[in-house]
């Protein structure tokens, strides 16, 4: 009788965990703006980005969390810590504040992803719905002295550095045994049935 009770009660569990995960930004890509501009190209690639990172972090366990290949190499979840630091970097220039000082990171692995997901999908946004890219100006502050780069800097540092990580973490899970979910199209940005 207990053993027909568990069943269901793992069912819910797993159904909500996914529904839950379904309601974060990038379980698929958003549709393509009608138009292209300086602006729309640099938000779908930020939408590229989450819709990657969404599916290389879905579905991590703590295994997969703690996996490094090298002693000297970063683990799975530290190589996540420093995607969350490239997403508010990348948050951060899109709002047209100054970037500061890295802040130390105290949310759990879901929080974290949540939070990462969120921020590319923010700074996505705002860039889908401007039209002169060269606004988005990087500031970097730290104490008294401040650096300012172009839009480009974005391109070649944060956002691809992001991409690149992304890789690693499909890289590191299939390495401790849970590979990448095989029905993800990175090309259309869809899942297949």
């Amino acid at each position: 009788m207990k053993f027909k009770l568990i069943f269901p009660i793992i069912a819910l569990v797993i159904m909500t965990a996914n529904a839950q995960d379904q309601n974060l930004p990038y379980y698929e890509i958003p549709d393509y703006p009608e138009s292209y501009n300086a602006c729309t190209v640099a938000a779908r690639m930020i939408d590229g980005l989450g819709f990657r990172y969404y599916w290389a972090t879905e579905g991590l366990t703590e295994k997969d969390l703690a996996y490094k290949p090298s002693e000297s190499g970063r683990s799975t979840d530290e190589t996540l810590d420093h995607l969350y630091g490239l997403s508010n970097f990348i948050v951060t220039t899109a709002m047209k504040k100054p970037v500061g000082a890295r802040e130390e990171i105290t949310m759990t692995s879901a929080e974290k992803r949540a939070a990462t997901l969120r921020n590319f999908k923010t700074a996505a946004d705002i860039l889908r719905n401007s039209t002169d890219l060269s606004q988005f100006k990087i500031v970097i502050s730290r104490g008294e002295n401040t650096s300012e780069f172009p839009f480009w800097n974005n391109i070649n540092g944060p956002i691809a550095d992001a991409i690149w990580h992304c890789g690693q973490v499909v890289v590191l899970r299939r390495a401790s045994g849970n590979p990448f979910n095989s029905k993800v199209s990175v090309f259309t940005g869809t899942v297949r049935n």
